[in-house]
């Protein structure tokens, strides 16, 4: 069996990919590979954890020993290195813990792939994000030759571990690939980001905090159709070659905003329009880019993948999961999810 090694396996993107990966490729040992931080939830895999081609390995990607070692042990014909600080808040409150986990993290795997990793046939993907590329005015979308201008901590650190992959694949010849994808939502994601956050609030009738004016557009992107197009990527992508993956699907803060009131307002059975009166406006964060949105023509064209979930159909899914899930919810809240892991793993 070949080993492959996905990093950050136990968040939002990586649990869909690792799953992805057990359920389809049995002649695969799948080695989940995470630090189980605030947004890593062993209970997003508790379907899979007993699959003979599934293992888990606790460890943070800035420990460049422990790192070396799970590499020498398991001597990976691939990774796919989804393990990263994402929320710009926390990187504007805290910069230095993105440095260390989405730089120095990444040349830590970097390091332990090129002196165990396959080198010959294998692969090493590391997962990025469209904020690299900076933002947008009303007009155009990013391209993959779209010139680098990160404007946060967190789109900073994600840039500079994208030219650390690169450079390995020109230095050392690491066989690489790169991806920056749009904004996702789907099931299982931390609610701290935009969609989960004004799911559960709406549930528990809190308020609806809305950066600004709530003119910022974003291109969103069905989790599941992520995870379908990173299983491409990794088996028939090029060696130093960059995809951009995208829904084709661009909201506006405000009016996303007010489409979960009135999806909520009707699946909890209360009056339409009265969850809007929850909408509370902000001051804007720092630095906050105005638009993003992704041309993923090169992937469509030469790898043949499209958004399979049009956004009416995901967000439908995406409600009723987490109102189906409540428990869930309530768990990651108030971080008694943390248990899971002790209860499965701390004996071992």
């Amino acid at each position: 069996m070949q080993n492959i090694i996905i990093t950050g396996g136990a968040g939002f993107i990586g649990s869909h990919v690792v799953r992805l990966f057990v359920n389809q490729y049995p002649n695969y040992n799948i080695i989940n590979l995470d630090a189980l931080t605030y947004a890593g939830n062993l209970e997003n895999l508790k379907d899979i954890e007993h699959k003979p081609n599934y293992v888990f390995e606790k460890a943070n990607i800035q420990n460049a020993e422990k790192i070396t070692e799970i590499f020498e042990k398991y001597k990976p014909f691939g990774v796919i290195h989804l393990a990263a600080e994402s929320h710009v808040d926390r990187s504007i409150t805290n910069p230095l813990e993105f440095v260390l986990t989405n730089v120095v993290g990444t040349v830590n795997l970097l390091n332990a792939f090129r002196t165990h990793g396959d080198m010959q046939n294998g692969r090493f993907y590391h997962v990025s994000t469209d904020e690299v590329y900076g933002t947008l005015g009303d007009d155009g979308k990013f391209t993959e030759d779209t010139p680098y201008d990160p404007n946060s901590p967190y789109s900073a650190s994600k840039a500079s571990s994208d030219h650390f992959v690169r450079s390995y694949h020109e230095t050392f010849k690491l066989p690489a690939v790169i991806s920056n994808c749009s904004n996702n939502y789907g099931s299982h994601h931390f609610p701290e980001k935009l969609i989960p956050l004004m799911i559960n609030n709406i549930r528990n009738n809190r308020p609806l905090p809305v950066y600004g004016k709530g003119d910022n557009i974003r291109d969103w992107l069905y989790v599941n159709d992520h995870a379908l197009a990173i299983n491409i990527i990794f088996h028939q992508g090029k060696n130093g070659q960059t995809y951009n993956i995208g829904g084709n699907n661009e909201w506006k803060n405000i009016d996303l905003v007010k489409k979960i009131c009135e999806i909520m307002d009707r699946k909890l059975g209360r009056q339409i329009g009265e969850s809007e009166r929850l909408i509370t406006y902000v001051t804007d964060r720092a630095g906050h880019d105005f638009r993003y949105a992704i041309d993923a023509s090169k992937l469509e064209n030469e790898l043949g993948w499209h958004p399979s979930v049009g956004f009416d159909e995901g967000f439908e899914k995406t409600v009723d999961w987490y109102l189906n899930n409540s428990e869930w919810l309530d768990r990651v809240t108030s971080g008694d999810y943390l248990k899971y892991y002790d209860g499965m793993y701390s004996a071992r």
